[in-house]
């Protein structure tokens, strides 16, 4: 799902730095985490930020409508659902595990 950090730039360097202060207690949280992941404090660290900031940017999309295309998209969201026969026999059939 995610690329990671590193995945990028698999044949580059890395040329830039980035310098965080932390907490002892935070970083000894982090320690202990990368040690788990048989990583670095500084891929662990690299490679968690890149992700949160893929989730971030992910997490937020921008369409713009003109008036009446916004005027027909609020229409459609306000409407009662129309019938779907497929996703009504998935809801009210009894689940495998229950």
């Amino acid at each position: 799902m995610y690329a990671s950090a590193h995945e990028g730039s698999v044949n580059q360097t890395r040329d830039v730095t980035i310098n965080i202060r932390a907490k002892q207690n935070q970083r000894d949280l982090i320690d202990r985490a990368a040690e788990v992941q048989g990583t670095s404090r500084s891929e662990f660290m690299l490679e968690s930020s890149y992700k949160k900031a893929q989730d971030v940017l992910l997490d937020r999309s921008f369409f713009g409508l003109d008036e009446p295309k916004f005027k027909q998209f609020l229409a459609l969201l306000d409407a009662p659902p129309t019938r779907n026969e497929k996703l009504h026999a998935l809801l009210t059939t009894k689940a495998p595990w229950d």
